[in-house]
């Protein structure tokens, strides 16, 4: 998967190898409170600092992924994420250092800003990089390895921290893949885009500019509508996770069963990630897998509101979590790519960014209603929770999630109809918007003869279905008024 000079390869790697930082405090959060005498409070915004960051620094990184490249992109994101992951270490390395948190804080806030880097680049990458019947599956690899960082995070921060001392150890590994993927993107990976593009799209990729990309984006229905629901999605989901281990402990479950329920939500979700990619691929069914997953995840997450609060429930529950994941998780990519199929020509950094950075508001915003929403328990409780808290009644928290996750399921299935902008124009195979180009007539003084259809034993990954559209005239419907649009 890697070509000479270029990012197919080392992308995915690289992904991984920084994303697993932002969450290495919070599996051992009571051992870095005790350790260096900071509350609770302090540690958990070890992780928020992330949901801050990424809304002001998701905007910055459209730009960059935009206008300056894939290549100076990953390449500084590799560089920040090096530099925060040693800041963080250097408090256990310097005694005469007065206030690690800061350290700490400033550390992480480095790591976020490298974060929203990589997190919108795998449709870049899958774009530039990839024929049309491999993107869905590249930005899928790409866009996986993401979780798979977190999972390490979740596995390797227990393992390596059982007391205070061990805290430097653990500081010190992570700062290995850090440097490690800083290394690789700054050696291996030479230009932005390959020397022949691999598709018409990549001809054309990012051929409107930043700012009047945004409004060509405020502008498009559906694509307001996919970027609030799924970013709705993506903050349900964030919430989710933060908040697993404070539901479960409340209804009597131990934290190591919280972690395995974790994990089997990442896991299940690389794998129906993986399923769908292929599909998507074959198919280029985008709209349908994304709406089918996200009802079947809202299913899950009703399923789980309603089980977790009930004790003795642990097989229950861990198959919940894992058909959350695999119905929920798993479409991520497929929405991404939906996203910039959508919204063509507007650049892919700025179509999956605005995404993300719309549910990294809106998740912010959840978490803090779902909490505010929890009162104190009066009944007997079987709580599991640490440091003597009260414990909680998390029920109409966890229906408000699950309410959330269905009405933005049903706007989406009801409201959004698009038609795929940029595999219409690499099917017309038209000239890239920035080579010069022949005079277009009008568009009522315009031929109406149907497109040269693509033989589809000769062009790989296409299915009957798409053959189907283009020879019911769907296409050719469809392209004239994507280009009489403003």
């Amino acid at each position: 998967m890697s070509g000479p000079g270029g990012p197919r390869g080392q992308k995915a790697w690289t992904s991984g190898g920084w994303l697993e930082l932002w969450l290495s405090f919070a599996p051992v959060a009571e051992v870095i409170a005790q350790h260096f005498f900071l509350s609770m409070e302090q540690v958990n915004w070890l992780s928020l600092i992330y949901f801050v960051v990424a809304i002001p620094g998701g905007i910055a990184a459209i730009w960059v992924l935009d206008s300056v490249g894939l290549r100076a992109a990953t390449i500084l994101g590799a560089w920040l994420n090096f530099l925060g992951s040693a800041l963080r270490a250097l408090p256990c390395m310097a005694v005469w250092i007065p206030s690690p948190f800061a350290f700490f804080m400033a550390g992480q806030s480095l790591c976020a800003l490298a974060q929203t880097l990589v997190i919108f680049s795998p449709a870049k990458l899958a774009a530039l990089w990839f024929p049309e019947h491999q993107r869905a599956t590249a930005n899928m690899i790409a866009t996986m390895s993401n979780p798979l960082g977190i999972l390490v995070a979740n596995l390797l921060s227990p393992a390596l921290v059982k007391k205070g001392e061990d805290i430097p150890l653990m500081l010190g590994v992570y700062i290995i893949p850090a440097g490690l993927a800083c290394l690789l993107a700054t050696t291996c990976i030479g230009e932005s885009v390959p020397p022949t593009p691999p598709s018409a799209g990549a001809a054309s990729s990012t051929s409107e500019k930043f700012l009047p990309g945004l409004w060509l984006l405020l502008r498009n229905k559906a694509y307001v509508i996919l970027a609030m629901c799924f970013g709705g999605g993506i903050g349900v989901f964030s919430s989710f996770s933060a908040l697993l281990e404070q539901i479960l402990c409340a209804s009597g479950y131990s934290s190591e069963f919280s972690g395995l329920c974790g994990a089997l939500f990442i896991v299940f979700g690389i794998l129906g990630a993986l399923i769908l990619g292929l599909y998507v691929d074959r198919t280029k069914h985008f709209t349908e897998a994304t709406k089918i997953g996200l009802c079947l995840a809202s299913l899950a997450c009703l399923a789980f509101s309603l089980v977790a609060q009930l004790q003795g429930q642990a097989i229950v529950l861990a198959a919940i979590c894992s058909l959350l994941g695999l119905f929920g998780f798993s479409v991520a990519p497929v929405a991404m790519e939906l996203a910039v199929e959508c919204s063509f020509p507007v650049g892919e950094g700025a179509a999956t960014g605005l995404v993300f950075v719309l549910g990294q508001a809106e998740g912010v915003l959840i978490m803090v209603l779902l909490t505010a929403l929890t009162v104190r328990r009066t009944d007997p409780s079987f709580s599991t929770c640490q440091h003597g808290e009260d414990s909680l009644d998390w029920t109409v928290s966890l229906l408000l999630m699950a309410g959330l996750c269905t009405l933005f399921t049903c706007v989406l299935v009801l409201f959004f109809h698009t038609p795929y902008r940029r595999l219409q124009a690499e099917y017309r195979g038209l000239p890239p918007p920035r080579m010069p180009s022949p005079t277009v007539k009008p568009l009522s003084e315009a031929p109406q003869e149907a497109p040269a259809l693509l033989d589809p034993l000769e062009t790989p990954g296409f299915s009957g279905a798409v053959t189907r559209d283009l020879c019911e005239g769907r296409v050719r419907q469809a392209w004239p008024s994507w280009r009489a649009a403003p």
